[in-house]
């Protein structure tokens, strides 16, 4: 009888941790090991953090494409500070532009309007919460569900897109195109330009479902 109950209390401890997979990192805090950046600026490792420099750029992971997985970066910068994470790039970038129109850029800068707020699809999706804090270290999640995006701030929902959803008309140039993305695509992390540094502390992912 008291092996039975020891082993209930074993399988009980464990059951928290089964089916829970471990985020792969894509950034090893040393190098920038499988990442190439284009445009303008540069990143640097600083004290195991990615450091943004000048811009506008665009440093992106070359092994493969991204689809049905989550995506964790967590990252820091003032308020006045701009970046962005990029999904859903559909081909090798060459420049920063061609993701800005053909991928969706996750904005990191909370000075503009709802439509240009942390964790949204950059000028497409409204925010549905503004949890992100200047100067501390902020985790986002970017869940690529098929063709639905679900972001995550702080654990508070700021996006859920999918699709066909409505959106606003582009009104700026430098605003991304409208129309389709691709459920597969590269993804990375942008420098936007020379007043604007943020830092970032992990970059990794895993599968849905795990």
């Amino acid at each position: 009888m008291m092996n039975l109950l020891w082993l209930v209390l074993c399988f009980s401890l464990l059951q928290p941790t089964l089916g829970q997979e471990e985020w792969t990192p894509l950034f090893n805090g040393k190098n920038m090991e499988n990442w190439e950046h284009v445009g303008d600026g540069s990143f640097t490792v600083e004290d195991g953090l990615l450091k943004t420099q000048g811009g506008m750029g665009l440093l992106w992971y070359t092994p493969r494409k991204f689809e049905n997985v989550k995506i964790k970066v967590v990252f820091k910068g003032s308020f006045h500070n701009n970046a962005g994470v990029f999904i859903r790039i559909p081909e090798k970038p060459t420049e920063p532009w061609m993701p800005v129109n053909r991928g969706y850029e996750v904005q990191i800068d909370d000075q503009a309007d709802e439509y240009h707020r942390t964790g949204v699809l950059y000028s497409l999706t409204e925010a549905k919460a503004t949890p992100a804090k200047p100067d501390q270290w902020n985790t986002m999640i970017i869940t690529l569900d098929g063709n639905r995006t679900i972001v995550h701030v702080n654990g508070t929902l700021v996006t859920d897109f999918t699709e066909g959803d409505p959106v606003p008309e582009k009104v700026e140039d430098y605003e991304p195109d409208r129309g389709p993305r691709p459920e597969s695509g590269y993804i990375g992390l942008q420098n936007h330009g020379e007043d604007d540094t943020i830092y970032f502390k992990e970059v990794s992912y895993k599968p849905l479902g795990k």
